[in-house]
């Protein structure tokens, strides 16, 4: 199946310096972006996995409530 996709200038010369880099073929590199954005969001248990490890990987919010007392000088 071919995929007609519309991309500013800058992103094509960006792309085409990668898949060069890379020694691959434009189309190649299409093809793996979009495999991993399927294998990130296209799947509900995958996606909602990896949205639980982000949130364990945050630092609370400055204004959530400190450490009482008793943890500061312990």
């Amino acid at each position: 199946m071919v995929i007609g996709v519309r991309v500013d200038p800058a992103v094509e010369q960006r792309l085409d310096a990668l898949a060069q880099h890379l020694g691959k073929s434009r189309s190649a590199c299409i093809h793996e972006a979009i495999d991993h954005y399927l294998l990130r969001h296209g799947d509900g248990d995958e996606a909602r996995r990896q949205s639980e490890h982000l949130a364990r990987l945050e630092q609370p919010h400055w204004s959530e409530q400190a450490p009482g007392w008793s943890v500061w000088t312990a």
